[in-house]
């Protein structure tokens, strides 16, 4: 067996998330999915039943009557992964949260209590949201610029770690013979102040869990999300378009980390991947194609695909012309992938339509095939270090209990992948260091230095 393990992870998008709006048609699929959280249960204990490493909950603040069905009606992550905190052991638990409309504090305190909650199995997806209506909704009338975004997400990251050390490990004896609760000495304020967020005193009113703090995920392609990630993430998500697109966007992420004082390895990259398995490879193909086909429609899609320009309406634009450049409206929104729309359909000269479909329509995959096939595709990307590991989509119930039921057991024949969790806490799975906490690590760097004096 091989010290490196692949890592897996389990997006659970309901009734349908961006570009699959028919989802919710599976007869294996709750029609409330989205809401339904004895299906989030369920899927999450099958999840747990194949050793996953953990369970990632997406979320936005701004929606449309275009948005994607699971986008429309959906639980909101805290209170959901405290369900699934309380109905699982291991598996652990990641939800997004934006760092461009919550206060440190709050977020502090949240994450916190999930975490301790699960006993240290919580995972934060630090994002800035790209969707510029999100402003409307929390008293603004614009939304932040990139760099501001990234900058106010950079700090209230520090920010928040620093809340999350306001107790030492042992800052509450709870000793009934001598009648000490807590040791004052061990509590300390933050005394925060910064740029985006000018005080913040604290101390954070909650210990820290088993793994210290909950992991830190983020996604995000632009330089800046990069560099955000190379910084402070230690698990990335990304988009696994191919081995080598994926391979490339691992080595600029560990380089990165390196160039920030980082060792690579404590990066972890997880790409999502959609899966289909079959009897055969052609059957597994058919059964792609099926959903493919099911989810295009491209009206549907050119509806949807203004959400990356600030849900700009590009129905009232001929779709046979020239793609319009309209990149300008997308400064407060997906910039990143805005530019990259534009400039794609600018070089090639593409029209409208077959911008949308470009970018749109359903593509065939790479992991689509028997179980065995499945399985070594994931063996080849994993130990040709393209990615760490996967973050599975699941769309049909079935077909993720394939996967785990049949092509779990050939990785871990391959030797690559846990046949029982290492650790009760996400970072034990991940291979991730406990954070020491800084104050315990200040006076006991200070008592070696004496010692040495």
């Amino acid at each position: 067996m091989t010290d490196r393990q692949l890592h897996l992870g389990v997006i659970l998008t309901g009734a349908g998330g961006p570009g699959r709006p028919k989802t919710w048609l599976y007869d294996d699929l709750p029609l409330d999915s989205s809401v339904n959280v004895d299906w989030y249960i369920e899927l999450s204990q099958l999840a747990e039943k194949g050793k996953l490493d953990l369970v990632f909950i997406v979320d936005s603040q701004f929606i449309t009557p275009n948005s994607p069905p699971h986008y429309l009606n959906r639980l909101e992550p805290f209170t959901l992964l405290a369900a699934l905190a309380v109905s699982t052991k291991n598996i652990g638990l990641v939800g997004t949260a934006t760092t461009s409309y919550n206060d440190p504090f709050n977020l502090a305190r949240r994450f916190a209590s999930l975490d301790n909650i699960s006993h240290g199995r919580a995972g934060w997806n630090v994002v800035t949201s790209g969707d510029s209506g999100t402003a409307g909704n929390y008293g603004r009338d614009e939304h932040y610029d990139y760099d501001t975004r990234y900058g106010r997400a950079h700090e209230a990251i520090e920010v928040i770690q620093g809340l999350w050390d306001s107790y030492e490990d042992d800052a509450f004896p709870r000793d009934r013979a001598t009648g000490q609760f807590f040791d004052p000495s061990k509590q300390h304020a933050l005394n925060h102040e910064g740029t985006y967020f000018p005080k913040v005193v604290g101390p954070l009113n909650i210990q820290r869990s088993e793994q210290g703090w909950p992991v830190i995920f983020q996604a995000g392609d632009s330089d800046q999300g990069r560099d955000l990630g190379a910084a402070l993430g230690e698990g990335i998500f990304t988009h696994g378009e191919s081995f080598e697109k994926t391979k490339a966007f691992r080595t600029d992420l560990r380089s990165r980390a390196e160039a920030k004082g980082r060792d690579a390895d404590s990066v972890i990259i997880l790409p999502g991947v959609r899966f289909f398995i079959g009897d055969t490879d052609e059957e597994a193909r058919a059964l792609e194609q099926r959903a493919n086909d099911m989810n295009w429609d491209f009206d549907r899609a050119q509806a949807e695909f203004g959400r990356a320009f600030g849900w700009h309406d590009f129905s009232q634009y001929d779709p046979e012309a020239p793609f319009p450049d309209v990149r300008e409206i997308a400064t407060l929104a997906w910039k990143t992938q805005a530019d990259e729309v534009t400039d794609t359909a600018l070089r090639e000269g593409l029209t409208l339509r077959q911008t949308v479909e470009r970018f749109a329509a359903p593509r065939r995959g790479h992991f689509v095939g028997t179980a065995q096939h499945v399985a070594d595709l994931i063996e080849e990307w994993f130990t040709g270090e393209a990615t760490d590991g996967f973050n599975i989509y699941v769309e049909q119930p079935a077909q993720f209990r394939r996967f785990v039921e049949e092509v779990v057991p050939i990785l871990q024949q391959k030797g690559i992948f846990r046949t029982e969790y290492e650790a009760s806490t996400l970072r034990g799975n991940l291979g991730l260091p406990i954070p020491a906490n800084r104050y315990t690590a200040a006076r006991e760097a200070s008592r070696e230095h004496a010692a040495i004096s």
